[in-house]
């Protein structure tokens, strides 16, 4: 793997890394099941080809089912519980990697808000963002 960003839970047991210069597909997602997920008002999770991120260190997997009827892993740390990583089935050949563990305050804007539906009143899109009530389909 060449140079990389290095994502991680906060007590640095579980990590995510990350070939450095690729352009993630990142998405804001607003639905209820990434509300608790995440425990704020959306999840954000930046999505790369498998083969190029790198998770190590001891995980606890979640699976859940998804509105279309597929099903979404998140792998959290049992330590500390931050979630670092996901696997969406309907696409086997990516690996989404939480914003938020990055630590990076200059990492890019998502390209979608998801499931505006259940958004808070409160929360602001970029402008920039292409939004979408329900999925990406909706």
């Amino acid at each position: 793997m060449k140079a990389q960003k290095e994502a991680q839970c906060q007590c640095g047991a579980l990590t995510a890394e990350v070939e450095d210069g690729l352009k993630p597909v990142t998405i804001m997602c607003h639905c209820v099941e990434c509300q608790r997920r995440s425990g704020s008002p959306f999840g954000t999770i930046a999505y790369f080809p498998k083969d190029k991120v790198a998770i190590a260190g001891e995980a606890k997997e979640y699976t859940r089912e998804t509105d279309s009827g597929s099903s979404f892993t998140t792998g959290f740390c049992p330590t500390c519980g931050s979630t670092v990583y996901a696997f969406p089935a309907r696409m086997p050949n990516i690996v989404g990697v939480t914003v938020g563990a990055f630590a990076d305050n200059a990492f890019p804007p998502p390209q979608f808000s998801v499931f505006e539906q259940s958004s808070h009143g409160w929360v602001t899109v970029p402008p920039s963002v292409q939004r979408h009530p329900r999925g990406r389909d909706s």
